[in-house]
């Protein structure tokens, strides 16, 4: 199996801890629980396909059956916890911790750099405006923003997108983007930062609609009656809606200026039992 701190799925690496040993020698999932302590010949084979959850103490136990020691036995623990955290708030604190225990030991923690990215609208209009501004200084980029941030604020995030190599900066002092395009993928640390910057996005349209001149923005929406089937066929809809927008923003590598394009589809009723309604009338 890879060093442990590559790994951000418990389950993964209990799998690939065991087809590592079972191709070296006649290792079963029977020696191995027995080697973590479990009973079941079967438990951590279960654990491993999901079917089972680890506790604390079971996490404890597998990661010394799997040879874990101190830092890497702690960090296989908080993949438990993260994994089983009961709430959004609960996996942030549980991942925190994970990038606390990375540090300590000066260690890259896979997904730290995403997670950082996309948990603020700074992070992602720095990334637009510095390459559209070679030579500015950071008071100027500062005050480009809407709203406006300051010059502390951008040298930190320029210092964090060079560092995370979402940035790169040229002998000639400007920066470039080193993709053109990011996505938010199913990957679970970025979804979880994905829910924040969908918040502060919100928050940021309602103070468009409040305080920007109208001719300055385009905003609208619609309320709709829709079937489960039409709900579906609206959110592919959407899919291929924003492939094209990607594709017509990609047509070139000029920017005169950073837009925010929020689609949101959220329901405004629970589900109508017509079937019921019917029966009960």
């Amino acid at each position: 199996m890879r060093p442990i701190i590559e790994y951000t799925d418990y389950r993964k690496a209990i799998l690939d801890y065991y087809e590592g040993r079972k191709r070296e020698s006649a290792f079963t999932w029977r020696d191995f629980a027995a080697k973590a302590g479990f009973a079941s010949a079967v438990y951590l084979k279960y654990v491993g396909e999901g079917k089972k959850n680890l506790s604390a103490e079971g996490a404890v136990q597998t990661a010394r059956a799997m040879g874990l020691e101190g830092f890497e036995q702690e960090y296989f623990g908080l993949l438990v916890e993260y994994a089983h955290a009961k709430n959004d708030a609960a996996k942030r604190e549980a991942f925190a911790k994970i990038c606390a225990l990375g540090d300590s030991h000066r260690v890259k923690v896979v997904g730290k750099d995403d997670f950082k990215f996309f948990s603020s609208w700074k992070n992602i209009v720095l990334r637009e405006i510095a390459p559209a501004m070679p030579g500015a200084k950071p008071l100027e980029m500062a005050k480009m923003c809407k709203p406006a941030i300051t010059a502390a604020e951008v040298t930190e995030i320029l210092n964090f997108l060079t560092k995370s190599g979402l940035l790169e900066k040229g002998a000639d002092g400007a920066y470039r983007q080193t993709q053109r395009t990011l996505f938010m993928d199913s990957f679970d640390v970025k979804a979880l930062a994905a829910q924040d910057l969908q918040v502060q996005m919100g928050e940021l349209a309602v103070d468009a609609i409040k305080n920007m001149p109208r001719d300055e923005r385009n905003m609208s929406g619609l309320t709709l009656g829709l079937t489960e089937r039409s709900r579906e066929r609206i959110e592919q809809e959407l899919v291929e809606f924003r492939r094209r927008i990607m594709a017509i923003a990609t047509e070139n590598d000029e920017t005169e200026q950073v837009f925010r394009l929020n689609l949101q589809l959220f329901p405004l009723s629970e589900k109508i039992n017509r079937g019921k309604n019917e029966k009960d009338a």
